[in-house]
């Protein structure tokens, strides 16, 4: 049993902590002193409620219940000299609210820091560095920035301001880099001009570097995609074509011209072997200035490409960059395992989704690297052509930035589409639980207080947009001077990218499938719950298109990727609902529209019935289905693909893919419960339970994080059942 202490740390529980309190104000007490036994009870029954609860208590929860017992055995006076302890004790606290957490993220003792990111390892200088920055950030964000109101709703769960700890700088979200830009008109990178590439390994190895800086000056995720290298394969053919030409000039040599292409495409194939091995190692091995590899993904999309030349080089940079994802990276032990990034995604189309299909091979391949490496994901261009719709009524197929955050269909001064070198300013998140459980069960004041909430999301997310008015392009000219978002010239503020659709700001909600059941008593799975949930979809989507209107600016409505937040909102509820059977009797709650990860539920069903929610979430969504180890079942995870082509936009596989560094176990890493009553990771060969000793990849927002969760995240890790089953698909064809 753990509790949480006021700086974010976790200590075991101590009972004489809790007597050695009630003694001191009993000293100060002159009548109604409670005896050495009565401090032992009360202490004793706080203990037993703690451990009934099933997760890390806070100090605050805790002194609560002393509070109560006190009362209840009728020492009032003890009672309010108790009350008047923690007032004091807390007004020494609030004169520095920030040198605890800092010293406790030196000390690698903060585990709410420790297990915020899932990608950052927190025992590394430059993420300390990052995280002290941070708490520097929040604490002038908290004071100063934002309304008090809305660091209120906050801090009680009520809603979540992401990314606090950058809001003090000028930076924003996320986007999709205009590599095409870069590479062909050539770019700046840190004062030193970089021009067009003259050949394809060069083109990637200059494409790591703007992912480098990209990821340096904004704090979300970013996406390039494969088509604005394809290009330079033709660039690589001519000049090794040349090359040779010379070679066998000078040894005055002839050879007949299918022998001479064969050769030059052989050459051709290594240097693309050559760069994409340059993507793959460059992004796993960069630190940015924030300590983690850059949070970047790599799409991958056929029909992007210019003619039908280009498409058949791109078709080679994916098979590369499929080929050598489903080998892997090596670990320190030099064994090969799963890497966190780059995020692979893969668009199914007409040209690769059939068997009769001239691309189907990628795709088989694709479905290969899924079964061992849990990328790429899969972008059906068929749905996705009739959910993102622009005001010509045309549809059009893009990636997303970074997980899963998606721009709306935009069109530029020249009537053209237009999505990359587009940006998203910030992301505000209502917890939908919290308005389930506040209207209790009463219709009408569901609507009155989601209103409420709607409106104190607003101002929040205004004042994200606020916060980049004015910024001027000198803050970041990587993004804003030399091609990655845009072209401005020196000193010139970006104000213009913030407004008509040209960025975005995103609505973010989680607890969906908990707040239907809690106004209800129905799941999303059951005809009312799923009518309600769209209803609640609908209108958050009303509440943007509002606000869009009459603000010029472009809201969008956004499935939220809780990662430590899942366990914040959930302590947040069960502080303020306590402990409700279906609703806060987890440590999490559920992300976005998802069907909550223990609902029996076959992979087929939960696609269908997601893609209705996911259509209703423009801003961002992506939805899994969880699968056991498919490496020797591939028609059953192609049958899944095929199915995702037909019925859902955007979806993910997830399989397990761990490995122990002790005996070298290579397969799925067990959750058990300590004695204590924490939730650990253990090798089921050997019983290793040391995190640094082992390597574990998981998907837990859209995107594998491999540096381990904190109790909430891990509970709902552990209960997530299995959507696919081996045994029943074992036989299964496409």
């Amino acid at each position: 049993m753990r509790i949480i202490k006021r700086n974010s740390s976790e200590e075991p529980f101590n009972i004489d902590k809790i007597i050695g309190a009630i003694k001191k104000a009993n000293k100060a007490t002159e009548s109604s002193r409670l005896s050495e036994e009565q401090i032992r009870d009360i202490a004793g029954y706080v203990e037993y409620k703690c451990s009934k609860m099933d997760r890390a208590i806070s100090v605050e929860e805790i002194q609560d219940m002393v509070e109560d017992q006190i009362m209840a055995k009728g020492a009032f006076e003890l009672a309010k000299n108790y009350v008047r302890y923690r007032y004091t004790r807390s007004l020494i606290r609030s004169s520095n609210t920030t040198d605890n957490k800092i010293l406790s993220l030196i000390e690698c003792n903060n585990e709410e820091a420790k297990q915020e990111n899932s990608n950052k390892n927190p025992t590394v200088n430059s993420v300390q560095r990052d995280y002290m920055a941070g708490e520097v950030s929040k604490d002038l964000t908290k004071r100063i920035l934002l309304p008090m109101d809305i660091v209120e709703a906050h801090e009680k769960g009520i809603i979540h301001f992401h990314d606090a700890d950058y809001f003090a700088q000028h930076m924003h979200n996320c986007d999709l880099v205009n590599l095409e830009d870069m590479l062909q008109n050539g770019t700046v990178i840190s004062e030193t001009l970089i021009e067009k590439p003259h050949s394809f390994s060069t083109a990637c190895n200059i494409a790591t570097q703007i992912i480098a800086q990209v990821a340096s000056n904004q704090y979300g995720g970013q996406s390039i995609s494969l088509t604005h290298l394809a290009p330079f394969v033709q660039i690589s053919r001519e000049k090794i074509r040349n090359e040779f030409r010379q070679e066998l000039k000078e040894m005055g040599t002839e050879i007949p011209r299918e022998t001479f292409d064969n050769i030059v495409e052989e050459r051709l194939r290594k240097e693309i072997t050559k760069g994409v091995q340059t993507i793959q190692y460059q992004v796993v091995t960069l630190l940015t200035t924030n300590g983690q590899a850059p949070f970047v993904t790599v799409f991958m999309y056929l029909n992007e490409a210019k003619d039908e030349r280009e498409k058949k080089d791109l078709a080679m940079i994916i098979e590369e960059t499929l080929r050598q994802r489903v080998t892997g990276v090596k670990n320190e032990a030099g064994v090969w395992i799963t890497p966190a990034f780059p995020k692979l995604i893969y668009v199914l189309e007409e040209d690769n989704i059939y068997e009769d299909s001239p691309y189907y091979y990628l795709t088989e391949l694709a479905a290969k690297c899924t079964a061992k490496r849990m990328v790429p994901d899969y972008i059906s261009e068929k749905v996705m052509l009739k959910n993102k719709i622009d005001k010509n009524g045309e549809g059009h197929c893009y990636t997303c930035m970074g997980c899963r955050s998606f721009l709306t269909p935009y069109i530029d001064q020249d009537g053209k589409p237009k999505y990359y070198g587009r940006f998203n300013q910030g992301v505000v998140t209502v917890n939908l639980v919290d308005i389930g459980l506040s209207a209790n069960k009463d219709m009408s004041a569901f609507w009155r207080i989601f209103e409420e909430r709607m409106e104190l999301c607003h101002r929040a997310l205004r004042c994200r947009h606020e916060r980049l008015k004015g910024t001027l392009s000198d803050a970041a000219p990587i993004l804003w001077q030399y091609g990655a978002i845009s072209r401005l010239k020196k000193g010139e503020p970006i104000d213009k990218l913030l407004y008509g659709g040209y960025s975005t700001l995103s609505l973010g909600y989680a607890g969906l499938w908990e707040c239907v059941y809690s106004l209800i008593g129905k799941k999303l799975t059951e005809k009312e719950g799923k009518e309600l949930g769209l209803q609640i979809m609908k209108k958050l989507n009303e509440a943007c298109a509002k606000w869009k209107a009459e603000e010029k600016i472009d809201y969008s409505l956004y499935g939220t990727p809780l990662e430590s937040t899942t366990y914040k909102f959930a302590k947040c509820l069960q502080k303020r609902f306590g402990t409700i059977e279906g609703i806060t009797d987890k440590n999490y709650i559920t992300n976005s529209y998802h069907v909550h990860v223990t609902e029996k539920i076959n992979a087929f069903d939960k696609l269908k019935l997601e893609s209705e929610f996911q259509a209703l979430s423009p801003g961002g969504a992506i939805s899994y289905v969880e699968v056991p180890n498919m490496q020797n079942n591939i028609p059953a995870v192609m049958q899944v693909i095929r199915f995702i082509y037909d019925n859902i936009m955007y979806a993910e596989l997830n399989t397990k893919s761990d490995f122990c560094q002790v005996c070298g176990y290579n397969g799925e890493i067990q959750i058990v419960k300590a004695d204590d009553g924490k939730l650990v990771w253990e090798c089921p060969s050997c019983g290793n339970r040391d995190e640094n000793k082992m390597n574990v990849a998981r998907r837990t927002c859209g995107y594998i994080g491999t540096q381990f969760w904190n109790q909430g995240r891990t509970q709902e890790i552990k209960e997530r059942v299995l959507h696919l089953s081996n045994s029943g698909l074992s036989k299964t064809k496409v």
